[in-house]
């Protein structure tokens, strides 16, 4: 039976919903999960808010001829939800902090409890608090712990945030969703131990194996590089920059996303002015061209930041990235990322972001037959483990025990 399949007597007339809170160009993991269960033969939907216009675009490009119907709520009253939205946060300024400020919910509620559905999976906050809805009216709910919602964020970002009515959320999915899953075991081990319930079942943040990985010599200097969606503080960069403006062995470094504004010129002033040629910015690319992107570096930066809890447990898309591409990995010691490294020995370092990691990075840095050796160790075990062709049989698993009631 080819990967990612499974029997069609367990698919048939079965229906699935996936909702999330975003546009699919920006939340890979719900996409992919839509892939695998409607190339499997059952009847997807992915539902998703109203349509953004910065984004409708390029999900319309990532869900044409896609193997199940992507689903906008309409917008009925956007004026008004988008006030009752600014209302909630101008109170949870005053201390009266209510779910309200999480975004709005009405209509795509409204449409996930019209939809028939076997099985309804849920993503992010907004669709865990209409799973909660939809699993106490009696319908069958399974929810994704991408993240753990009440345990994300720096401080500042965390006090207009409704922490308590998550965490009763989490635990309330936790203990009685028909199954949950997350990105980590240390992350499935945190949510247990905090909630109860049953663990959750582990699904990398992985991604299909690229046909192309970095096969060719080191670059010389080599060439360091970091994306993410926006590039902006609490990512890690202004602990690392400093300390590769300090690196003996010269280096490229690449930074890819959206940049906000000013930040650029702030990450360039922590470095020696002799190091900001050496510094690059890239917009943000589409999904299906980052795999290219990053195949022409060397080495990829994961600095997760171990203060977030949340952070400090998961396995995000980031490193696992850099594994398919064949890139040789430093990574902050966080609990998730020594697991993934655990898993791809030899492919990458664990180094804190203090001082002590400079000869640690220069050593590295200098070496092109290691960071070859590494980068060929990655590719490895994206190929044994860390590819989203690993992760289909196990979703594939569960939704199938799910519907049959096993």
């Amino acid at each position: 039976m080819p990967a990612g399949r499974w029997p069609s007597f367990f698919s048939v007339h079965q229906r699935i919903v996936i909702i999330t809170a975003g546009p699919p160009c920006r939340h890979p993991r719900p996409v992919k999960e839509a892939g695998t269960l409607g190339r499997a033969g059952y009847e997807v939907t992915l539902l998703t808010p109203p349509a953004i216009p910065a984004y409708a675009a390029l999900d319309d490009l990532l869900t044409a001829g896609a193997p199940f119907r992507h689903l906008r709520a309409p917008a009925a009253f956007p004026l008004l939800e988008r006030g009752f939205s600014r209302l909630a946060r101008t109170l949870a300024r005053r201390g009266w902090r209510t779910a309200r400020s999480l975004g709005p919910r009405r209509e795509l509620a409204r449409l996930a409890d019209r939809l028939p559905a076997d099985l309804v999976i849920v993503h992010t906050e907004i669709p865990f608090i209409i799973g909660r809805s939809l699993a106490r009216r009696g319908r069958k709910v399974a929810a994704d712990f991408e993240d753990w919602h009440s345990q994300d964020l720096r401080p500042a970002d965390r006090r207009l945030r409704p922490l308590g009515f998550l965490a009763r959320l989490e635990r309330d999915l936790m203990q009685n969703a028909c199954y949950t899953t997350t990105t980590s075991q240390a992350l499935s081990d945190g949510l247990r131990a905090a909630y109860g319930g049953r663990p959750a079942h582990v699904l990398a943040n992985a991604f299909p194996l690229q046909p192309d990985p970095k096969t060719g010599p080191v670059n010389r200097p080599p060439s360091l590089v970091w994306f993410s969606q926006t590039v902006g503080p609490g990512r890690g960069l202004e602990e690392f920059l400093p300390l590769w403006g300090r690196l003996a062995t010269p280096s490229a470094l690449t930074l890819v996303g959206a940049a906000a504004d000013g930040y650029p010129e702030r990450l360039a002033g922590l470095v020696p002015a002799a190091a900001r040629e050496r510094l690059r910015f890239q917009p943000s690319v589409p999904a299906g061209e980052l795999p290219v992107l990053l195949a022409r570096h060397d080495v990829g930066l994961a600095l997760e930041e171990a203060s977030i809890r949340n952070r400090d447990l998961t396995i995000t898309n980031k490193i696992l990235q850099y594994f398919n591409a064949g890139l040789a990995v430093i990574a902050t010691p966080t609990q998730g990322q020594l697991e993934a490294l655990r898993q791809a020995s030899g492919a990458g370092i664990a180094v804190p972001l203090a001082a002590g990691a400079v000869p640690i990075l220069d050593g590295l840095l200098a070496d092109p037959a290691r960071l070859q050796a590494m980068g060929r160790l990655a590719r490895r075990a994206a190929e044994g483990e860390y590819c989203w062709e690993r992760q289909e049989p196990r979703l594939l698993q569960l939704v199938a025990e799910a519907l049959t009631g096993t």
